[in-house]
């Protein structure tokens, strides 16, 4: 887990390393920490593994530190993906705030990383009716999400995580077209 420290994640997404690391997979493909994928790879929601407790409550975040680069991350986090309320391991139970959206990364602005972090929630459910749910054909409410701000804001705590980089390719005007975003020219 010392890739999360390696690569920043640490500094600019997390306070610490996670204990445990997300089993995150898009059919066959495995996710290892720090592992290089194409956009196209990824456009649809992964699987996502981890022991937990089926009586304890989780909150999973998926997000890009790194927008519009890693050199100028003016707008990040962006956010990809919010699920909170989480059963157990049951992911496909939680509660989705943000619709789930792959990489989106700008042509020119070289890799980003996306970093999935799981937290339990120790009180168990939590309302979260003043988060507006995010579907996922707008941009709109993503940018400047901070998962450390939100993890403290609802007495989150960090359990597993895991990392993924990613560039742009063809298939990302698609996405961007889908959250009704103009296309992005290279800084």
């Amino acid at each position: 887990m010392e890739s999360f420290r390696k690569a920043g994640v640490t500094n600019d997404v997390i306070n610490d390393v996670p204990g445990t690391l997300l089993l995150v997979s898009w059919g066959i493909k495995n996710l290892y920490p720090g592992d290089k994928v194409w956009p196209r790879d990824i456009k649809q929601e992964p699987s996502i593994k981890y022991d937990a407790d089926p009586e304890d409550i989780y909150t999973l975040m998926f997000v890009d530190p790194d927008a519009p680069s890693r050199a100028d991350p003016q707008f990040g986090e962006v956010l990809h993906w919010l699920v909170v309320n989480i059963p157990g391991h049951e992911v496909q139970k939680g509660e989705v705030k943000a619709a789930y959206i792959g990489s989106g990364a700008r042509q020119g602005t070289g890799l980003h990383r996306y970093v999935f972090v799981l937290f339990k929630q120790p009180a168990g459910k939590i309302d979260f009716s003043d988060f507006e749910y995010i579907p996922n054909n707008t941009a709109n409410g993503r940018r400047s999400f901070k998962s450390r701000d939100f993890a403290a804001k609802n007495s989150l705590i960090l359990i597993g995580g895991n990392f993924l980089e990613a560039e742009y390719d063809d298939s990302v005007p698609e996405l961007h077209k889908q959250l009704g975003i103009g296309p992005f020219a290279s800084k």
